[in-house]
């Protein structure tokens, strides 16, 4: 394995600190633009919960130049769309467009990120649109029940809250807030700027150079907060709901833990689709439920691991001792040549499938560079993957599947 980057991945960083990440591939008409701000809501003390997505909002309510139509109608009037998103360790603001209109792409989005006005009156209507955004949220059972989950795995930690926040924080919020935070966390040292598709990156430096005039200032990066001990819990919750949702799960990995790629390929043979053991020996065996599937989020200090099922309240006990059978078979029998084969190559075969998309080549590029200050090529993914043993698999299982670190929680009917 290289660690030579491939020649049409390059990077360059500005003197204000701001970091440019291309792929140029020229076979398409396409682009996918995002600047990625190193930012979450885990970044947010007790009393901004909720800001950072808050804030998300908001650079589209106006700039100095341009008006909430204007900004919208900037890439849809050239076919392109544009969006953003905030997630617990970074927010990003991105479009996707024809190769012609990349100037106005990054003008528009960094426009968004250097000049945002915040008026009172939209920040006050913002305010409700984000409150129903809640409501929906809690009218949707696996959301609800996955908010009381995480809160439980990371207890007392921001990463155990909601991004989006609470009510009586978001109503709290004010212009000077808003103002304070994005000054403090928007700084350029803290963003990139990832574009993949038909540019070069001598045209995308450039064009960053003309439009992201924020000059450079000393930037601190945040403390993170220390976890606190995990727990194993136990919860049960009613709603007004006419299934049973379950999650069971513990802490797990972080982005950088050697021990990654093996917790993929067991989530894999766990959960890598109808084929996969959860699905075959659950939905298709006994046909108790329509939805189930594990996951596996990783963060740059900690993971979540964890089993979704929706199921009909009668089988919940049944479907529990199931689960840490297929969890407790991982722990206690090698998996075949062929079964971890096939694993292998699904998950291969994912990585290369997901190239055909500029959209996820451009967060490949951005992630890699802010969790890894370089870019991580598939050819290394694959053979971490591939150098994956079935006695490997097996002895991770041993400790990571014991049932005394899973946590549980299960969203019931109301009676």
């Amino acid at each position: 394995m290289s660690d030579q980057q491939p020649s049409h991945i390059k990077k360059s960083t500005l003197p204000s600190g701001l970091r440019v990440v291309t792929e140029e591939i020229d076979s398409v008409r396409s682009l996918s633009v995002g600047i990625w701000i190193k930012t979450g809501s885990r970044d947010e003390t007790d009393r901004e919960a909720g800001i950072t997505h808050f804030l998300e909002h908001m650079l589209f309510k106006g700039t100095k130049k341009r008006s909430p139509f204007d900004i919208a109608q900037t890439m849809e009037s050239v076919g392109g769309y544009l969006n953003a998103f905030t997630s617990l360790e970074h927010t990003c603001y991105y479009t996707r467009c024809l190769d012609t209109a990349l100037e106005r792409a990054v003008d528009v989005l960094s426009d968004m990120v250097q000049n945002s006005t915040f008026p009172v009156d939209e920040i006050e209507k913002e305010k409700k649109v984000v409150v129903e955004e809640m409501k929906m949220y809690r009218d949707s059972p696996d959301d609800y029940v996955f908010e009381i989950f995480n809160g439980m795995i990371f207890k007392n930690h921001p990463l155990g809250r909601p991004i989006i926040g609470f009510e009586h924080t978001v109503n709290s919020f004010t212009q000077d807030d808003l103002n304070t935070y994005l000054a403090r966390r928007y700084n350029p040292a803290n963003l990139v700027l990832s574009v993949a598709g038909n540019a070069t990156h001598e045209e995308v430096v450039k064009l960053a150079e003309k439009y992201f005039t924020a000059d450079s200032s000393p930037f601190e990066e945040v403390e993170t907060l220390a976890l606190s001990t995990y727990e194993k819990q136990r919860k049960r919750v009613t709603k007004a709901i006419e299934q049973t949702h379950l999650v069971m799960g513990r802490r797990s990995l972080s982005t950088s833990d050697p021990d990654r790629y093996k917790l993929l390929l067991a989530n894999t043979l766990l959960s890598g689709g109808m084929s996969s053991r959860l699905h075959q020996n659950i939905r298709e065996k006994y046909g108790y439920c329509y939805s189930i599937h594990a996951f596996n989020q990783t963060y740059k200090d900690s993971g979540l691991f964890g089993v979704y099922v929706g199921t009909d309240q009668e089988y919940v006990d049944h479907v529990q001792e199931l689960v840490y059978q297929e969890l407790d078979r991982m722990a206690n029998e090698t998996v075949g040549d062929k079964e971890l084969s096939e694993a292998k190559s699904q998950l291969k075969g994912k990585l290369l499938l997901a190239q055909e998309s500029m959209s996820n080549r451009m967060t490949r590029l951005a992630k890699s560079e802010m969790y890894f200050d370089r870019y991580i090529t598939l050819d290394e993914l694959v053979d971490q993957i591939d150098a994956v043993t079935s006695d490997e698999i097996r002895n991770f299982s041993q400790d990571f599947f014991k049932q005394e670190y899973f946590t549980e929680t299960i969203l019931t009917p109301e009676q």
